[in-house]
């Protein structure tokens, strides 16, 4: 037998001394100094775009420079993030981003004034004017109540494109957080100056008083206040809008006397209410209140003051029952042209055929305003021979061609 052969053909021959032994390489670990290349991540926020990473320090506390004035800022991505960098960004004075972005930077403005006396031209003065968002806020917050818009207009596509013009650096509010709290805001601020005033030693005011009821069948008090101010300037302001539980005279009493509490006012000279009898017991419940906290002037005598507008309305309405059959033809007249859209366009072209200019518009009368009667009646009578027109031919479908608008009045 051969001294090289196998004599367990079922083990593999062992090796010879000519063939290589090979020994598989032992892992190797990363040391201290070469980093794991598995734990380096790609660096993909745009702030990196700002910053440069600096090599050969402390990797457990990697650092950053800024591209433009080179400060050094910590970027560990676990411990730091780049909330910090993006911070620096934004207010890096050598950053040519930012060179139209200084809030603090005063600009000068043309400041327009209006003119004193009508019919002079307004005035323009230069003033120095600095960016903020508190300003703005306070007078977006004020446009809103005076020109009684609402809240969700800060959120119009016309709005948000004009103040992207006007002054990008503005963020546009939310309509219900910020846009209603500073209105709110606003209404406090007022409030607590006019109650400084109005609370002063040896101020005196004025009252006005009405009370309705809505079409809901609500009840509603509206009490206004009048005064003088420190310039000697006439001032007038609403007090209290609220809902009553009835339009008796105690309860009218009682929610004025609450309301001039609130206010810290406590000399009233007069207050000024219609001929309602409610207004009566109500006006004396308040004298008997304020004579005994001795705040009165010339003991109350002549605190009732009756509405002359009121009193004026009334003579008036009393007066007008003798062509009140007239008046009621006009006024049914003027309902029959606004009652639709399609008699109300009939009526334009009866204006155009009869070559009438005016442009007056229609309006019926409100039985408390006895102004509006008159106000009916005199755009009616521009309109006369339009009615005549619209009269023929209502009548004409109805075999009526006699019938014209003055044998109606």
């Amino acid at each position: 037998m051969d001294a090289t052969s196998n004599p367990n053909p079922n083990e593999p021959n062992p090796p010879t001394p000519t063939d290589p032994i090979i020994i598989p390489d032992e892992p190797t670990l990363p040391t201290k100094s070469q980093p794991d290349p598995s734990n380096t991540k790609e660096l993909t926020s745009k702030v990196w775009e700002h910053f440069t990473k600096l090599g050969g320090g402390d990797l457990k506390e990697p650092r950053a420079t800024c591209n433009y004035c080179k400060k050094p800022y910590k970027c560990h991505s676990r411990k730091n993030g780049t909330s910090t960098l993006w911070g620096h960004v934004r207010k890096c004075k050598k950053n040519p981003n930012n060179k139209n972005n200084d809030k603090n930077q005063p600009t000068i403005a043309y400041h327009y004034k209006k003119a004193a006396v009508e019919g002079e031209n307004d005035t323009k003065e230069i003033e120095v004017h600095q960016f903020s968002i508190k300003k703005i806020r306070l007078a977006l917050a004020r446009m809103i109540i005076v020109d009684e818009l609402p809240f969700r207009f800060v959120e119009h596509e016309g709005f948000i494109y004009y103040m992207n013009v006007v002054e990008p650096r503005f963020p546009i509010p939310s309509r219900v957080i910020v846009v209603a709290k500073d209105c709110m805001k606003l209404y406090l601020n007022e409030r607590k100056k006019l109650k400084d005033v109005l609370s002063m030693k040896g101020q005196k005011v004025c009252l006005t008083t009405d009370t309705w009821t809505s079409v809901q069948n609500l009840n509603y008090l509206c009490l206004t206040c009048h005064f003088i101010d420190s310039d000697w300037k006439y001032q007038k302001r609403i007090l209290n809008f609220c809902l009553v539980p009835n339009h008796k005279g105690e309860t009218i009493g009682k929610v004025v006397e609450k309301c001039l509490r609130e206010w810290g006012i406590d000399i009233v000279l007069t207050i000024t209410v219609d001929n309602a009898s409610s207004n009566d017991v109500a006006i004396d419940y308040l004298r008997r209140k304020m004579k005994l906290k001795e705040s009165c002037i010339v003991g109350c005598e002549f605190l009732h003051m009756r509405c002359c507008a009121h009193i004026l309305n009334l003579i008036v309405q009393d007066g007008l029952k003798d062509i009140h059959e007239s008046i009621a033809k006009v006024r049914n007249a003027v309902r029959y042209a606004k009652s639709s859209p399609k008699r109300f366009e009939k009526f334009l072209e009866a204006v155009k055929d009869a070559n009438i200019q005016s442009k007056s518009l229609l309006s019926l009368d409100v039985p408390t305003r006895w102004n509006s009667t008159y106000l009916m009646l005199e755009v009616a009578e521009k309109f006369e021979r339009a009615f005549d027109r619209m009269v023929i031919d209502v009548y004409r479908k109805m075999s009526r061609p006699d019938m014209t608008y003055q044998s109606m009045s």
